[in-house]
C-alpha cells in the first residue's frame, strides 16, 4: 500500500483535529507508519525451518552425492577408502543443499507480500501494538491533564491501525466506539484516501471525548494539531 501525505493531506488532518478538540478538553493525535518492522527474524526462521526439513525429503528418494553438479566425478572407486570419500561427499552435498534452500526461502520471504502473507497474524498485530505504544509515550499522550489523549495509529505495510486511550477516557467510554474509529479510518486508508480516513476517525473520537469531557475555562493545547508520519 502506497499512500503519499501530502501538505494538503497534514493540512486536513491538522484541521480536523482542532475541530474535533475545539470541543472537548482531550486530545487527539495521528501517527502514520510506513512499517514496524522489517520481520527479518521471520524470514530467518523460515528459512532455517525448511532448511532442517525439506531436504530430508530427499533421504528416501536415495539421495546421492553426484545429485550436486560437480561434487563427485563419474569414476567410482571400488575399494574401502572409497567409503570414507563417499560419506564425505554425501554430508557436503547435504550442506549445500541445506543452504541453498535456506538462502531461497529467505529471499522468497524477504519479498513484501509473502512476507506478510508467512508473518502471522498475531506477530503482526503485537509489534503494530507496540509501536503504537512507544508513539504514545514519546508524544506524551499519557500526561495529558486528565489523562484523556486518544492516539489513532496506522501500519500501512501490516495493513492494521490502532486505537489507544489514555486510562481517563478508556474506563468511561463504549469499547465499540474504538471500533468505530479503526473501521473508519482503515475504509480511507484501503481507498488511498488518508486524509479522510484520519478526519473520519478524528471526528469520531472528537465526539466521545465531547462527550466526557467538555471545554473548560482553563483549557490549553496540549498536544500540536499534526500528522506524524514515521
Amino acid at each position: 500500500m502506497v499512500i503519499k501525505a501530502t501538505p494538503e493531506t497534514h493540512a486536513r488532518i491538522a484541521a480536523a483535529i482542532a475541530a474535533a478538540e475545539a470541543n472537548t478538553s482531550g486530545e487527539v493525535f495521528c501517527v502514520l507508519a510506513r512499517k514496524v518492522s522489517s520481520y527479518r527474524d521471520v524470514s530467518l526462521a523460515w528459512a532455517a525451518a525448511a532448511a532442517l526439513i525439506l531436504p530430508l525429503g530427499l533421504v528416501p528418494l536415495g539421495f546421492e552425492p553426484d545429485w550436486v553438479p560437480g561434487l563427485t566425478d563419474s569414476w567410482e572407486a571400488a575399494h574401502l577408502a572409497a567409503r570414507d570419500a563417499n560419506i564425505g561427499h554425501a554430508v557436503t552435498a547435504y550442506a549445500l543443499i541445506q543452504a541453498a534452500v535456506f538462502l531461497g526461502v529467505f529471499l522468497l520471504t524477504s519479498i513484501p507480500f509473502l512476507r506478510r502473507w508467512v508473518t502471522p497474524r498475531s506477530i503482526r498485530r503485537a509489534r503494530v501494538q507496540k509501536a503504537a505504544m512507544q508513539q504514545f509515550l514519546a508524544h506524551g499522550l499519557h500526561v495529558t491533564e486528565a489523562r484523556t489523549g486518544v492516539l489513532l495509529f496506522a501500519s500501512l505495510a501490516d495493513h492494521q491501525v490502532e486505537v489507544i486511550a489514555d486510562q481517563g477516557i478508556h474506563s468511561r467510554v463504549d469499547q465499540g466506539v474504538w471500533g468505530d474509529a479503526v473501521e473508519a479510518l482503515s475504509k480511507g486508508l484501503k481507498r488511498g484516501d488518508a486524509a479522510a480516513g484520519f478526519e473520519a476517525a478524528v471526528g469520531l473520537c472528537g465526539a466521545v471525548l465531547a462527550e466526557h469531557f467538555p471545554p473548560s475555562s482553563r483549557d490549553r493545547n496540549e498536544i500540536e494539531d499534526k500528522l506524524v508520519i514515521i
